[in-house]
């Protein structure tokens, strides 16, 4: 199981506008600290916490940050509306488009996505793979 992602940003400010203009809607609370931003989903009293936790941090050598290349972070949504809605909200807070929401019939007949980089690049995908979604225009 994977227990966190985390993402270097030279620039934490750009960062968090971008990452809470999706984030918190799919339920992720955020802490800032010195290091950067932390992003979990909260955990009941009584129960573990649902992983993974996302962290955009500076790099701790000092360089420049840089996207990987191949690399992709995908966040899942409730519904196709939901991503159109966070995909529209994640390119208005300095996102870049990679691809609008839409079906993409090669992955599954369900699986609806849309694609973009955060300000430093990293590529991140909102999806919905909601089968009786009444939101399905494809």
């Amino acid at each position: 199981m994977i227990a966190y992602v985390t993402v270097g940003a030279d620039d934490i400010a750009r960062a968090k506008r971008f990452y809470t203009a999706f984030l918190p809607a799919l339920g992720y609370d955020l802490k800032e600290g010195a290091d950067g931003l932390s992003f979990a989903l909260p955990v009941p009293q009584g129960q573990l916490p649902m992983l993974p936790d996302f962290y955009v941090k500076p790099t701790f050598d000092g360089r420049p940050s840089s996207a990987g290349n191949g690399v992709m972070i995908a966040f899942q949504a409730r519904s196709q509306r939901q991503v159109r809605e966070l995909h529209a909200a994640a390119l208005a807070a300095g996102g870049t488009d990679e691809g609008q929401p839409g079906f993409r019939a090669p992955y599954s007949a369900d699986f609806y996505v849309g694609y973009l980089r955060d300000p430093q690049g990293n590529k991140i995908a909102l999806f919905s793979s909601n089968p009786a979604d009444p939101g399905r225009d494809g």
